[in-house]
């Protein structure tokens, strides 16, 4: 399968027989495929879609070649302006007396502070400031048939965190606040396909999932993909596009390209009809030699178990009592240099919904770390994972990646590095299946990126590992990305830059 890098190197992650026959072949061969698969209504359908969107490499509908032209047209044809301001400059957000940095209408977020208590981990409590979103936003494809392939509608958003200004979302991001126009402004584009159940339409994919569980205090969003008629949607606006899953899938391995809420809702795609073990997939010979090294009700028992052995009790305090963070006019710190800064922002953006706004964002120290550790087990792909406690979980623990360093600087603090950081970090570089640098939510976050990594593990690695971590195969954290609360964003979004193979399950091989 063809891929695009954007230094380091570039991998195909397919199972069987080259699938690339959309560059190769044109689209006759995929198109095929298509008309021999259930049609429109068949619920059965929904994996046989997705895959022959993902092995249409490249489309005559918008060709690769000229999404860099088109990119660069978006950001050119819009005016943007962000500048750092002081929170006194803030209109409409105020410290609040209970101690948040909040907004005069009470929705939208708000910045807070909370104490945490755990038997997790080295460190059993500490305080910090984070992100208090309860309301359930919208990240939503669209998808429909355009010559018997499906695509996928994106569209080019700006946000007051992105590097490059602009990125590629899903067709709809709205949180409720946007969506209710609270701000006064307009309503977003889209919004009734996922909104008004009286629309033609087919749910393809629907589940509440988390957001980022040490930034967030318990926030979930609805993610979705729908299907429309290919009749509907004839035109869409000039930032709008059309794209194929293995399209979209090339431009994954570009380094922030792709949005984080892009990303979740890919994430949360199956290739796959859904079962639990071996023997529910697409075709006979694929059960026969599908036995992932753990059941799921092995799975399932060993993630209660984690649930039940950490204690997790989280408080709000007063962003006064947050324990060793400073605050001046212009920020909210660590005064080590760790961590992350809350900072305050005017944004200008002549293409959304409100073409001038301020608000409270995120802001860094440094670049995180986010890998998965992959073998094969039995012929089937695994990944190593962990049941990682973070404070604004919702249920104490998700499965989240082998190493996930999000909020301090791993490099200064050796003495203390989490399990398998060091591997990741020393891999040979014929190990390394994917290594790019990915985005957080520019929405909340000013310009985050960590280095996503997959690493393959050589027969040395090491079958002792704590207690705390599983291999779980590819199919099965599919599988378990249906329900909500369990595989978290992280981890979804790393999934989602592994093809399918021929048989809708992951393979990961070299080009």
């Amino acid at each position: 399968m063809g891929a695009i890098g954007n230094g380091g190197k570039v991998y195909s992650m397919h199972s069987g027989n080259n699938i690339d026959t959309a560059i190769s072949d044109g689209q006759n061969q995929v198109e095929s495929v298509s008309m021999t698969s259930a049609r429109h209504g068949d619920k059965m359908s929904y994996d046989r879609l997705f895959l022959e969107s993902a092995h249409c490499t490249d489309s005559h509908i918008f060709p690769l070649e000229k999404f860099d032209q088109w990119f660069k047209e978006a950001i050119q044809r819009h005016r943007f302006r962000i500048d750092q301001i002081s929170f006194s400059e803030l209109i409409k957000w105020s410290f609040t007396a209970a101690g948040s940095l909040s907004h005069d209408s009470g929705r939208f977020f708000s910045i807070q502070g909370i104490s945490v208590n755990t038997s997790y981990g080295s460190v059993p409590h500490w305080s910090q400031p984070i992100i208090n979103q309860p309301e359930v936003g919208f990240l939503g494809f669209i998808v429909k048939r355009i010559r018997g392939i499906p695509h996928f509608l994106m569209q080019a958003k700006m946000e007051p965190g992105n590097i490059n200004m602009i990125q590629l979302a899903p067709t709809l991001q709205a949180t409720r606040s946007n969506y209710m126009r609270v701000h006064e402004g307009r309503s977003p584009t889209f919004l009734d396909y996922f909104r008004d159940p009286s629309r033609r339409r087919r749910v393809l994919v629907d589940v509440l999932q988390s957001e980022q569980g040490g930034r967030f205090l318990r926030k979930r969003n609805r993610n979705m993909v729908v299907e429309i008629s290919s009749e509907d949607l004839l035109e869409v606006p000039q930032d709008y596009i059309w794209l194929s899953l293995g399209q979209i899938q090339r431009l994954l391995r570009r380094d922030n390209t792709i949005n984080m809420d892009a990303r979740t809702v890919l994430g949360c795609i199956s290739f796959h009809r859904f079962g639990f073990d071996a023997g529910d997939h697409l075709n006979e010979s694929a059960s026969n030699i599908a036995h992932p090294l753990h059941t799921m009700d092995e799975i399932l028992t060993w993630f209660t178990e984690r649930k039940c052995q950490y204690d997790l009790e989280v408080q709000p305090i007063s962003l006064d009592q947050v324990a060793e963070w400073q605050r001046d006019d212009h920020r909210i710190y660590h005064p080590s240099g760790d961590f992350f800064e809350v900072i305050a922002m005017r944004v200008e953006a002549d293409n959304r919904e409100v073409t001038a706004w301020t608000q409270p964002i995120i802001k860094p120290c440094k670049h995180g770390i986010i890998a998965m550790v992959a073998r094969e087990f039995n012929g089937v792909l695994h990944f190593l994972v962990q049941a990682k406690v973070e404070a604004g979980n919702f249920d104490v623990v998700e499965m989240a990646p082998t190493v996930q360093c999000m909020t301090g600087d791993y490099r200064r603090h050796r003495d203390n590095w989490p399990p398998f950081l060091d591997y990741v970090l020393n891999a040979p570089t014929d190990s390394i299946y994917l290594d790019t640098l990915q985005s957080e939510e520019g929405g909340r976050f000013y310009r985050e990126e960590n280095r996503n990594m997959i690493v393959w593990a050589d027969d040395s690695f090491s079958m002792d590992i704590p207690d705390n971590y599983k291999w779980i195969s590819y199919t099965q954290l599919k599988n378990l990305i249906r329900f909500n609360n369990i595989v978290n964003i992280q981890a979804r979004c790393l999934l989602c830059c592994i093809p399918p193979g021929l048989d809708g399950t992951g393979r990961l091989q070299k080009v």
